[in-house]
């Protein structure tokens, strides 16, 4: 399904007056090696945020951070949005990662997890949605 086809599915959380839109992605046991190269996660970003038909403002920051715990380190990026941000976090040990997209604009949830797929390999994703309104 395209970003434009989800759109059309999602008016009546327009006419609600939502005013933003959460993915939330818990995935399990992704591919340890996908998930701890710099190139490969700034090459995901770029690729989602073409995909589910966002506009980057800048360039993604990715940097790894808490290597003093090996049950926590891992890269964290996040990639702003013209409509909000993207954020992950992806745990070395392990292989789970976490990835936010919020927006105010509309997003198609099955790209943003079909692309999650492709670069990452997890073993399972449990998905959360929220939609935002103050």
């Amino acid at each position: 399904m395209s970003a434009s086809t989800f759109t059309q599915e999602i008016p009546a959380c327009e006419k609600s007056g939502y005013w933003g839109y959460h993915l939330i992605l818990d995935c399990q046991g992704c591919d340890r090696t996908a998930i701890g190269n710099r190139e490969n996660l700034a090459s995901f970003v770029k690729t989602l945020v073409v995909e589910i038909d966002m506009k980057a403002f800048g360039e993604p920051v990715l940097e790894h951070f808490a290597t003093h715990d090996a049950d926590k380190s891992g890269y964290s990026l996040v990639q702003l949005i013209e409509t909000s941000s993207i954020t992950g976090h992806f745990v070395d040990k392990n292989g789970d990662a976490y990835i936010d997209i919020f927006s105010c604009k509309p997003f198609d949830i099955e790209t943003a997890k079909s692309v999650v797929s492709r670069f990452f390999h997890p073993q399972k994703i449990k998905t959360f949605y929220l939609t935002r309104q103050a």
